[in-house]
């Protein structure tokens, strides 16, 4: 399983380091927002599954009562979700350079499409599954 994550990473940065743009210095910054944006999403979806089918109970929350409701769903959106997986990506990746070692590990390199499709699927399957949840559930209710 590490490895797809290895292998995903390392085309995404093998891509970003390919561009003009990565010269600016900003490449790390880039890919550990994308990679955690992915992640963030997919995390999201295993916690609904969880929560809703699996122990029939929401418990992965936090409410912060003294702040607005928008201030407060941002604010437990970060901290549950992108934090998890943006130090999980900074460990395992960029501390100590992590990644030049990995480059050379897997140094194969798919032009950015492992990414690309990761990252689509990650961003839409959650989409297409509330779609499809609500699709079923009005043709079960008629």
């Amino acid at each position: 399983m590490m490895g797809v994550y290895y292998r995903i990473w390392m085309d995404f940065i093998h891509r970003v380091k390919l561009q003009p743009i990565a010269n600016q210095g900003n490449w790390k910054l880039r890919c550990m927002i994308s990679m955690s944006l992915a992640m963030a999403f997919n995390l999201i979806l295993i916690m609904t599954v969880l929560e809703k089918f699996v122990f029939k109970e929401y418990f992965y929350k936090i409410e912060f009562s003294y702040l607005p409701v928008r201030v407060n769903n941002v604010l437990s959106y970060l901290i549950l979700f992108i934090l998890p997986c943006a130090l999980m990506n900074y460990v395992l990746i960029f501390r100590n350079n992590r990644y030049e070692k990995l480059l050379n590990k897997y140094p194969y390199y798919y032009n950015g499409k492992l990414f690309i499709s990761y990252f689509l699927i990650s961003m839409f399957l959650p989409i297409i599954l509330m779609w499809a949840g609500i699709f079923f559930s009005k043709i079960n209710s008629a």
